[in-house]
């Protein structure tokens, strides 16, 4: 037996319903923050160290994440690339 549950809901409504805190504030802060850092980045350079730096976890975070969406893809199922 198989039974399907839609429920049509706000992002807002979702979170409390599961019981999850609401984190727009912060969320708005760390937007602000990086849109504050990003003015006046004139070259590729700067844009990158801003963003290493302001990324959770920095770079150590960044190059977790390239490690795992590079074995994800290599284990991926399909046609594989001859790079």
């Amino acid at each position: 037996m198989k039974i399907n549950i839609e429920i049509e809901c706000t992002p807002e409504e979702a979170r409390s319903f599961m019981g999850l805190p609401d984190v727009s504030a912060a969320n708005n802060v760390y937007v602000e923050n990086i849109a504050k850092a990003m003015r006046g980045v004139s070259n590729p350079e700067h844009l990158q160290q801003y963003a290493s730096a302001l990324a959770p976890m920095g770079q150590m975070g960044m190059k977790l994440f390239q490690s795992f969406m590079e074995s994800g893809m290599k284990s991926a199922p399909g046609p594989k690339s001859s790079d």
